[in-house]
């Protein structure tokens, strides 16, 4: 498919919609499938010696993200076409004891928003199934999350996407570790994503100028305050309409990548909408990303620190 002809369409549908409705849902069928296929890219970026094992994770508690399937189904197409990466997908939460974690080299966490109360995935999952003791269960929620840490300090990857910010949201350690915890989002809109580097080896994909896409603009708190990452993608804040606190100079990164002892880092809030996976450069920053956290990527991850906003 003609790259200019999928472009121009994305275009199309972001003038449509950029007075904060929602994009339609998108049935995630075969005709879907073909299409995103033929969009992937034809190989790797980076060098890799053998195919890595991913886990993609798509549970949530709290609000249902209707593009949770079309995510799992484009990261399984962009790793099999390009025959970097296996896949597996699961919704149980006892992929995160440390025997089962072991088995991959790389999480994917795909929208998995938990509850506005806790803020904890992994408590939500356990208190739905289970009438046991509350501490109990908290114990076992904050060992699963100790679990998912250890693994990445220990030299696993992580992968967040949109939502996944919010998983352990009010976890200062789980916080540190992405990078952010979610705060809030104006209504959907049409946003210009700029590059913070265009240099940078994970975003080659792009035209410097950047993409304009539909989504959610994530604002976020608490660990983002550090900055200890180094930003790949990002909105001004003055372009933002229907902000809660309205930011009118600055920037916030939408994307972004850290080490973490032994193990990567890399969180991305494009998309809120399965529409955004027809633009093929944002295809091939996923895939950048996956090389990225199973640690076949050697490029700049210094975090830029406070003070530079």
């Amino acid at each position: 498919m003609n790259k200019k002809i999928v472009l121009a369409f994305l275009l199309m549908l972001q003038i449509s919609w950029a007075q904060g409705q929602d994009l339609p849902e998108v049935k995630q069928d075969q005709t879907w499938k073909e299409k995103i296929y033929s969009l992937a890219p034809e190989k790797a970026t980076f060098h890799f010696s053998e195919k890595k094992k991913i886990l993609v994770f798509s549970l949530h508690t709290g609000y249902e993200h209707w593009v949770i399937p079309h995510t799992e189904q484009m990261i399984k197409i962009i790793s099999e076409k390009s025959g970097a990466f296996e896949v597996t997908g699961s919704k149980d939460i006892s992929m995160f004891e440390a025997k089962n974690l072991a088995k991959y080299d790389a999480i994917v966490l795909n929208n998995t928003c938990s509850k506005g109360d806790h803020r904890n995935l992994f408590w939500d999952k356990l208190r739905a199934d289970s009438d046991a003791d509350s501490a109990g269960l908290m114990n076992k929620a904050l060992q699963l999350e100790k679990n998912l840490l250890k693994y990445v300090e220990n030299g696993g990857g992580l992968l967040l996407v949109h939502g996944a910010v919010t998983t352990q949201n009010n976890s200062r350690a789980f916080s540190k570790l992405v990078g952010a915890s979610f705060d809030y989002h104006p209504p959907q809109q049409a946003i210009q994503i700029r590059l913070a580097d265009p240099k940078h080896l994970l975003v080659q994909a792009f035209p410097a100028t950047g993409f304009n896409h539909v989504d959610e603009p994530y604002f976020y708190k608490n660990a983002y305050a550090d900055l200890d990452f180094k930003p790949l993608l990002y909105f001004n804040n003055a372009e933002i309409t229907d902000q809660k606190n309205p930011l009118t100079e600055g920037k916030t990164y939408v994307a972004w990548i850290r080490a973490q002892g032994k193990g990567k880092v890399m969180y991305c809030s494009p998309s809120h909408n399965a529409q955004s996976f027809e633009n093929p450069d944002l295809l091939r920053f996923y895939l950048n990303g996956l090389q990225y956290v199973v640690g076949e990527v050697e490029c700049d991850e210094t975090p830029i620190g406070k003070g530079s906003l």
